[in-house]
């Protein structure tokens, strides 16, 4: 399986967020925002926002960048690292967990098959439970009575 249509899947999400950032960043300090008079803070709380904003959309470019640079393992690669796709089962439950560089928790519809994909970095607890195990790898339940989470698949 080819990861690449992934990756544009994360691209494309990511680029329409840093979009909605710099839109936003505009309208913060379009000309409706100017105080009316010395005692207006609109022009000020108007700032903090593009401010914030602008923070946001440092930290997406910083991510296209970290996505655009990834380098994906070989196919059949035997342990879960950066790039690695891992099915993980517990009871009937089936998740699908990209590990990436950046942006966890960005949830995404597979171009190939529709079944939704969430990206988890190693910063994450998930993520650096993930890193370095293999296939069949079991994990303590998250929480009592719960069923064990497996790595069922590395892709």
């Amino acid at each position: 399986m080819s990861k690449e249509p992934l990756r544009a899947a994360v691209l494309a999400s990511i680029e329409a967020e840093l979009a909605r950032q710099t839109h936003a960043a505009e309208e913060s300090i379009s000309e409706e925002s100017r105080a009316e008079n010395k005692y207006d803070t609109h022009a000020q709380e108007a700032a903090y926002l593009a401010e914030g904003q602008a923070r946001i959309a440092t930290e997406l470019l910083s991510a296209l960048a970290a996505w655009r640079a990834l380098t994906f393992p070989h196919p059949g690669h035997a342990v879960a690292q950066l790039g690695s796709l891992v099915t993980l089962t517990a009871g009937s439950r089936t998740d699908h967990i990209l590990l990436g560089p950046a942006n966890g928790g960005l949830t995404f519809a597979a171009p190939d098959d529709g079944r939704e994909i969430i990206v988890v970095t190693p910063a994450s607890p998930l993520g650096r439970a993930l890193i370095g195990r293999s296939a069949g790898a079991a994990f303590p339940p998250p929480r009592k009575g719960a069923a064990a989470p497996r790595i069922a698949a590395l892709v």
